[in-house]
């Protein structure tokens, strides 16, 4: 039997899971990383993507969608993430509709880079950032993403 440690996932709002698990494949800053028992300390930040994982004696990996965060990695692994939902829990059609209304938004602030302040780059940086979130959330509810594992 493979080696366990608990793998727990924190959003503002609650735990969303807490539980042995096998293995936990991430999105980081720097690309897609796994982390097992045994792992070296770590503490990365996640991007906008998935996160999977297996369970303890499990076949098939879980799969959510997650907003960034960060992972620290030490006896076990604890996530913190702006949110975090599993498939079956994402609205397709919303998620459908914020892409399109941030996308909108988007066309509608297009500037030559050299006429764009820090605040208006700030802010078009949020818009694209819920762009990523929102076609995240569609691939994670169609299982796009599943293909890897």
């Amino acid at each position: 039997m493979a080696k366990t440690f608990l793998l727990e996932i924190v959003t503002p709002e609650k735990r969303f899971y807490s539980g042995d698990v096998e293995i936990v494949i991430a999105k980081t800053l720097s690309g897609e990383e796994g982390f097992m028992a045994g792992h070296i300390w770590a503490f990365k930040l996640l991007a906008t993507g998935e996160l999977c994982f297996r369970e303890a004696g499990g076949k098939e990996y879980r799969l959510a969608a997650i907003s960034g965060g960060f992972i620290d990695v030490s006896e076990g692994v604890l996530v913190y993430s702006d949110s975090a939902e599993w498939p079956g829990e994402i609205d397709v059609e919303r998620a459908e509709e914020a892409r399109l209304r941030e996308q909108e938004w988007l066309e509608q602030h297009k500037e030559k880079p050299e006429k764009i302040s820090h605040e208006l780059a700030a802010e078009i940086d949020i818009h694209k950032q819920a762009v990523k979130r929102a076609i995240n959330r569609k691939k994670v509810a169609a299982g796009e993403n599943r293909q890897r594992h």
